[in-house]
């Protein structure tokens, strides 16, 4: 973490709030928190990295993390790479989910930067991601073998 950075457990919502941007951002936060559906998910988001690349040469571009919460809000909310481009450099809670606080609160994503990265987290990617945080889900609600725990 760097200076004025607030750690992604410790980001605060409105929990009455509806929006979908919230809803979203509740649900990637409780995934980056539980480290071992953060581990599959990151092995998943691993095999979206093109083979020619190589992570530790060159400029930089986004981390997997990144890609992660921007192409799940891009793919959840169906929204177009400009309007990600705005709501990513915008929106406050958003900003603190990427990381983003205090001392770097004036960095700016270039549009062709999000084009670039995000267009790596297809729908087939999000459905795989998908099939891990279903069965944590389950077992947060307490639901085994098709069957809903009541001892919650």
């Amino acid at each position: 973490m760097k200076i004025g950075e607030t750690a992604i457990a410790n980001i605060k919502f409105d929990l009455r709030c509806r929006d979908e941007i919230t809803k979203l951002l509740r649900g990637l936060q409780a995934i980056y928190c539980n480290r071992e559906v953060r581990k599959q998910v990151f092995e998943l988001l691993a095999e979206i990295i093109p083979s020619h690349i190589n992570p530790n040469n060159g400029r930089r571009g986004m981390d997997l993390w990144k890609i992660f919460v921007l192409g799940a809000l891009r793919l959840n909310c169906n929204w177009d790479y400009d309007k990600l481009h705005e709501i990513a450099n915008n929106h406050i809670r958003l900003r603190q989910m990427l990381g983003h606080g205090g001392m770097e609160d004036d960095y700016e994503y270039a549009l062709q930067t999000i084009r670039d990265n995000v267009a790596l987290f297809t729908p087939e990617v999000l459905d795989k991601i998908n099939q891990v945080v279903v069965k944590y889900g389950h077992e947060v609600a307490g639901k085994k073998n098709g069957k809903i725990n009541r001892q919650l």
